[in-house]
């Protein structure tokens, strides 16, 4: 066997590897306040039990909890069910790029139904926003501020007999928005592979240092 030297004392307490700085490791509240900062509200709370769900696409989908049952003596056995996650290369057409992002297979069921990506986060049912999550509800946002969308709903509204939207109102709206779409896009990536959940960086550092920090408390020893 091995010879397995000792270990200095004051060195147990040190991880031996990470990739994630401990200025950046932050809650996941926390980051969905920074990431969601110049998004509009999403009409729907964050999921609090699955907390993964909240950057990609699950469509509802959690860990399931179930008995796992003997054919003999039908002796039960807890188990669960994690959701069949993978990370896609999704063409934006809108975007005129790929996506990177972790979804189940069964939102990509539902996209080849719905005839894409753009198709299944422009989706205006109430199911259809419940479905999208955080994650979701970050790149339909993102979707909707292309020119392409825009022309899109600009047909709409005149099949559908409604005034055009006032332009003094969409240039302020869009003034107000060209930071955060900048943001995005520099989160994003200006390759062809891009990632929905990388936003990290210097901004995200001094967003953490503007969050007030709970007073120290005094040890006493006794």
């Amino acid at each position: 066997m091995p010879v397995q030297l000792p270990t200095h004392p004051s060195l147990t307490h040190i991880r031996t590897f990470s990739h994630t700085c401990t200025l950046l490791a932050k809650s996941t509240k926390q980051r969905l306040a920074f990431e969601h900062a110049a998004v509009p509200p999403y009409p729907y709370k964050p999921s609090a039990i699955y907390k993964q769900s909240n950057f990609g696409l699950y469509g509802l989908q959690k860990i399931r909890f179930g008995n796992q049952v003997s054919e003999k003596n039908e002796i039960k056995t807890r188990r669960y069910w994690r959701p069949n996650v993978h990370f896609k290369r999704l063409w934006s057409e809108s975007l005129d790029q790929f996506v990177r992002v972790r979804v189940t297979t069964r939102v990509l069921r539902t996209m080849d139904k719905s005839g894409g990506l753009d198709e299944y986060l422009l989706g205006d049912k109430a199911r259809r926003i419940k479905e999208l999550g955080m994650g979701g509800w970050k790149l339909r946002w993102r979707i909707m501020q292309t020119d392409k969308v825009k022309e899109r709903f600009r047909k709409q509204r005149e099949a559908l007999g409604l005034p055009p939207i006032d332009e003094s109102a969409q240039m302020s709206l869009e003034d107000a928005t060209k930071r955060a779409i900048e943001d995005m896009d520099g989160a994003l990536g200006e390759g062809e592979l891009t990632e929905v959940e990388e936003g990290v960086g210097e901004e995200w550092a001094k967003f953490m240092e503007e969050q007030p920090q709970p007073p120290k408390e005094d040890k006493v020893v006794v």
